[in-house]
């Protein structure tokens, strides 16, 4: 017996997670088609059928993610973790703003100072009292040192709760050159905590949004763009990733040289790159036992 859920990644994850303890097989059914919604119309008696019908009919296949273990665990960590960063930058930009009308010895205390610094220095002004502008930016400035000062303590504490999480789940990510810790969290939280449902290197970076499609027609027949679809941090991870390699890791160097000699473009470059990295990605998270072989 199977059930089809719509939304196992959000309204429908406890459900889904019930339903896989007691033993039973779960399949994400995607939305209905809305042109069907549209004819026949919307209500949850014809969605359950619509998931039903799905299943039956083989179209939803999808298996999804168990969201019981380390990557679970890091996503939610990251939710919290990414939004106080976002916070943080918001009140720098509007600390610096603010100072644009302070007072010329305030704003001569500050100048060329880091943001750690800057926030340390405003945070611990005192003013007077309330009896005018000045008074009233002394006290914002404050609330807004403060608050940036909890906020970057806030995100540094769960870097290194994520970063430990990220050495527990997968540490052989952390191997290859220039994966890091962000990078991996990344990986982790797309792919779940059950890899296998990623059948192929191929459907793995069809998820990353790195995978080529078609677009020949008549006289332009052959013709590729890439995938615009996909997974966009997870992609912009792995394109971080490959810069980065493309200034320090020696192998990628050669490669950018070779294929810019075939008269590749620098676009076209690292779309190839990426497909290497998410094609590494994909062996390691997915190793395949067997004899080693050695290359002479």
């Amino acid at each position: 017996m199977a059930f089809g859920v719509e939304g196992t990644g959000s309204y429908g994850a406890i459900l889904a997670s019930f339903l896989r303890r007691t033993g039973h097989k779960v399949v994400e059914a995607g939305r209905p088609d809305r042109r069907q919604r549209r004819l026949n119309g919307k209500s949850n008696t014809l969605d359950a059928e619509n998931a039903a019908r799905a299943v039956l009919a083989g179209f939803a296949t999808a298996t999804p993610k168990s969201a019981d273990g380390g990557s679970e665990m890091i996503r939610q960590l990251k939710i919290s973790h990414d939004q106080a960063v976002e916070q943080r930058a918001a009140a720098m930009v509007t600390m610096k703003a603010m100072l644009i009308h302070a007072p010329d010895a305030l704003r001569g205390e500050t100048t060329g100072k880091t943001q750690i610094m800057l926030a340390r220095h405003l945070a611990g002004l005192r003013p007077l009292g309330l009896n005018g502008p000045e008074d009233a930016l002394r006290h914002a400035l404050r609330a807004l040192a403060r608050r940036w000062q909890y906020l970057d303590s806030e995100a540094k504490e769960l870097t290194k709760m994520i970063g430990e999480l990220v050495h527990r789940a997968a540490p052989q990510l952390l191997e290859p050159l220039e994966i890091g810790v962000d990078t991996a969290a990344e990986i982790l939280v797309v792919v779940g905590d059950n890899p296998e449902q990623i059948k192929s290197e191929a459907a793995s970076a069809k998820l990353a949004g790195i995978s080529p499609i078609p677009t020949g027609s008549g006289m332009t027949g052959g013709r590729h763009r890439i995938n615009h679809g996909g997974h966009r941090q997870l992609n912009a991870a792995i394109y971080r990733t490959v810069i980065v390699r493309m200034w320090f890791h020696q192998p990628t160097i050669g490669c950018v040289a070779r294929r810019a000699a075939e008269g590749k473009t620098k676009h076209e470059i690292i779309r190839c790159l990426k497909r290497y990295v998410i094609r590494e990605v994909y062996r390691l998270l997915r190793p395949t036992p067997g004899p080693s072989l050695t290359v002479i």
